[in-house]
């Protein structure tokens, strides 16, 4: 049986042998960008129906589809503390900023966290005077501390 980390492998091969952007993939998905991306690198399970879209346009198997439509184990990195560069300035940016943001969060609303199940992620590029930006919008719901 093929495994959800062999079909994102599977899925980061066949998007470079063919030439395919995860925006064009998503579109043929009518699925959103980043949830698309997400889901065929192994963090999401993919109803069957987009499986076999996402097969059919990366040119690969039925073990691929049924392993994408597996329950995924989400945030599994390879070591816990990132060592790819992109990946480890988010964890930079959390290491320095996250006291911040959750300062901010719980002034603003109140006792609660940001949801990352019902949630929202886009990545844009803005121009910039002193060079391209990276924007990066995580869109969380907010979700009371109930007691009792």
């Amino acid at each position: 049986m093929t495994t959800k980390k062999q079909a994102a492998d599977a899925v980061l091969e066949a998007k470079t042998r063919l030439g395919l952007t995860w925006a064009a993939i998503a579109e043929s998905l009518d699925a959103p960008l980043a949830w698309t991306t997400s889901a065929l690198l192994g963090q999401h399970p993919v109803p069957a129906d987009k499986a076999a879209k996402a097969v059919a346009v990366l040119e690969l198997g039925d073990d691929v589809a049924r392993a994408l439509q597996l329950q995924p184990t989400r945030g599994a990195l390879e070591e816990a503390v990132p060592t790819d560069p992109t990946i480890y300035r988010f964890y930079e940016v959390l290491q320095v900023y996250g006291p911040t943001i959750k300062e901010l969060i719980h002034e603003q609303f109140g006792d609660g966290i940001m949801s990352a199940i019902n949630f929202k992620i886009d990545v844009g590029r803005r121009e910039d005077p002193g060079g391209e930006r990276v924007v990066v919008t995580l869109d969380g719901k907010f979700l009371k501390y109930q007691w009792g």
